[in-house]
């Protein structure tokens, strides 16, 4: 045998560790305390812990009175939690953090059928049940498709799915592939624990690499026999073994490299007994003799000041998160220390369960606590990502928070990144007070770690932009195409638009159907219109038009309007031979005199003034002509018996010149 290697991941998860914790604290401050069943999956552990006064008792009838009891990292049942409340006994709960939020999901999925993947009677499958309204405990992707087999409507029914937290990924891959394939309405949960996964493929590389391999832990613990099985896919010999008086170590000396890992429940000393029996360089040494206290005091991490951790998320108070690092300190992180952005809510970045790496900034051994901040943590980190962005000349992203008198201050990944005021892409003694509280982009063009000094550019960002654009406009613009632009200024014979990159203009006859002297009676600085291309140079100049077919007033005219029918119409202008109104804006219509009464009148004027609204009714369309007839008269009560025909009216030769020159004055002038 050439070589051992040992598993990073091997031994106490932090889940295991912070409850063997408790028990021993327990021990430490003369607590009288039971564990409600054994309070890991390892013998050892437990008759340590009982020859110290912690016992374990199977049911909540056997807790001794005045015994506080220990929850066990598998939690237990909503009714067992509550026998214990009736019964007033002290509660020390060192439930999984993982454990806790399945707890909370299937809690929370009332009106559902919670569907449990994991080992059916195993103690933290129970347990989940017990919190459970309708629950479904299934061990494959097998028993899935079974189960959704017996009675078809299940699949349209709503279920909630959750795993056992050390369930390996390729159950929870193939059950949530039959889930989606097959069902209509399941809710599905990745609750496998972090810290298993990452044991579990450390297992699944190191098999690979090694000649033999040596699972150790309690053939009872769930997790460490699901690594057992994921070494033997890969490795010829593996052996489980409970302690380093299992080993045969003959049964290695002709293999030359050999792996250890171990189960979540296994403690520290065991795998350095198993290592040094296998080891060759202190195979013959003799393993020292430790008491209980001195072998958990060692499995414990130790903290420093700058250490960085990785923990879990226990509980979110109002002032601070608190973390379970699996060591003697209890871990929290003051609010202020969170995050360096003020406007988040940290309620809201976290959830009991949740992994989360931070800086340990104070210890303090007396209390046994230990202030961390994951602000320092990720503002280191954002350093980098700062420099290697000025590097690589990649965009970030921030908020400008304030405003001073070169420029505006932008908050970028946690860190202040000054954006001098020619670089903000405002005018000259243009308001930069409007870019406060806005997400920009920017490119950041120097960084001095040392001075703390970030420099940024959101113009730099805006010309490649729009350089960008305008390559790709110029590439495919053609006659006819539409686009959607803004209306960036407004001159005596136009409006000029932006479509994206490029500015087009759109002559003032091109605004509007109706005859307008200034653009803005149509449009305004700030719009957003849909124009499109009349004519263009490349590279040089775009001519846009805005008014539409669709939008012609003659057009809609003759879509809406018919000889015959009556309309409401408003004077507009008073002529010696009639009248002319306003049918619809863009269109109007002659009432001659003799269409204006029921009698002889001597002009217009003595029967319609300007600005009045009248009935009037359409009795000729001159479409070629684009002029409208309307009668007044038409609608009066006849003073003879016999009413007169509704007719075209015959104009005489001297007026029909000024009848035309009256309806060319809203025709617009050809565009210049």
């Amino acid at each position: 045998m050439k070589r051992v290697i040992i598993a990073e991941t091997a031994g106490f998860c932090f889940g295991v560790s912070r409850a063997v914790r408790l028990a021993q604290e327990c021990i430490e401050k003369g607590i009288s305390a039971v564990t409600l069943g054994p309070i890991i999956h390892n013998r050892h552990v437990v008759q340590a812990l009982a020859d110290q006064g912690i016992r374990s008792v199977d049911s909540v009838e056997e807790v001794p009175e005045g015994a506080s009891v220990i929850i066990r990292s598998h939690g237990v049942s909503r009714a067992i939690l509550e026998q214990l409340r009736e019964r007033g006994v002290e509660v020390l709960d060192a439930t999984c953090p993982f454990v806790k939020r399945i707890h909370t999901i299937v809690s929370e999925s009332e009106d559902t059928t919670q569907l449990i993947i994991g080992t059916k009677n195993h103690p933290e499958v129970q347990a989940i049940a017990g919190w459970c309204t309708n629950p479904v405990i299934l061990e494959s992707a097998e028993a899935l498709s079974e189960w959704l087999a017996e009675e078809p409507d299940r699949r349209n029914e709503p279920l909630c799915m959750v795993f056992q937290t050390t369930s390996t990924q390729e159950t929870a891959k193939k059950c949530s592939e039959t889930a989606k394939k097959v069902c209509t309405n399941c809710k599905i949960f990745d609750t496998i624990c972090g810290a298993t996964e990452k044991r579990q493929k450390e297992a699944y590389t190191l098999s690979q690499q090694c000649d033999a391999m040596v699972v150790v832990g309690d053939s009872m613990s769930s997790n460490t026999k699901r690594l057992a099985a994921i070494c033997k896919e890969h490795c010829p010999q593996v052996f489980l073994v409970d302690n380093a008086d299992e080993l045969v170590p003959a049964l290695f000396q002709s293999t030359s490299t050999v792996g250890i890992t171990a189960g979540a429940s296994t403690p520290p000393w065991i795998i350095k007994e198993v290592d040094n029996i296998m080891s060759d360089e202190i195979r013959n040494e003799t393993v020292q003799e430790e008491s209980f206290e001195e072998m958990l005091e060692q499995s414990f991490k130790t903290l420093n000041t700058g250490d960085k951790v990785v923990g879990v998320v226990t509980a979110i108070t109002p002032t601070d998160v608190c973390v379970e690092m699996g060591t003697k300190h209890a871990g929290y992180i003051p609010y202020s220390e969170l995050t360096a952005d003020p406007s988040v809510d940290p309620q809201t970045l976290f959830k009991v369960g949740d992994e989360i790496e931070a800086y340990v900034v104070r210890v303090n051994d007396v209390e046994g606590t230990a202030v961390l901040s994951k602000k320092r943590l990720d503002a280191e980190k954002n350093w980098i990502d700062i420099e290697k962005a000025c590097e690589e000349k990649t965009p970030v992203e921030g908020v400008v928070t304030e405003q001073n008198k070169g420029g505006v201050v932008a908050n970028v990944m946690g860190i202040r990144v000054f954006v001098p005021a020619s670089a903000t892409g405002i005018p000259k003694d243009g308001d930069l007070s409007t870019l406060i509280k806005q997400t920009v982009k920017m490119r950041i063009t120097e960084v001095n770690r040392a001075r703390r000094r970030v420099v940024g550019s959101i113009r730099a960002l805006q010309a490649e932009a729009r350089k960008a654009a305008q390559e790709k406009i110029w590439s495919e613009i053609e006659v006819g195409k539409k686009y959607h632009g803004v209306v960036k200024s407004l001159t005596s014979y136009g409006a000029f638009v932006d479509i994206g990159g490029v500015d087009g203009m759109v002559h003032i006859s091109e605004l509007s159907w109706n005859r307008i002297k200034n653009p803005a009676e149509v449009v305004s600085v700030g719009d957003e219109i849909d124009v499109y291309v009349i004519a263009f140079e490349p590279e040089k100049k775009i001519s846009l038009g805005y008014k539409t077919e669709e939008n012609n007033p003659w057009t809609i005219f003759l879509n809406t309007y018919k000889v015959g029918d009556v309309v409401k119409v408003k004077i507009v202008k008073l002529m010696t031979f009639g009248a002319f109104a306003e049918i619809i804006p863009g269109v109007d219509g002659l009432i001659h005199i003799s269409q204006i009464a029921d009698r002889r009148i001597g002009k217009p004027g003595d029967v319609l003034t300007e600005g009045q609204e009248v009935d009037a009714k359409i009795i000729d369309i001159n479409t070629e002509g684009k002029r409208i007839s309307l009668s007044i008269r038409a609608l009066l009560e006849p003073q003879s018996d016999v009413a007169e025909p509704d007719v075209a009216v015959e104009i005489p030769e001297a007026e029909e010149a000024e009848v035309a020159e009256n309806a060319s004055e809203a025709e617009e002038p050809a565009a210049e």
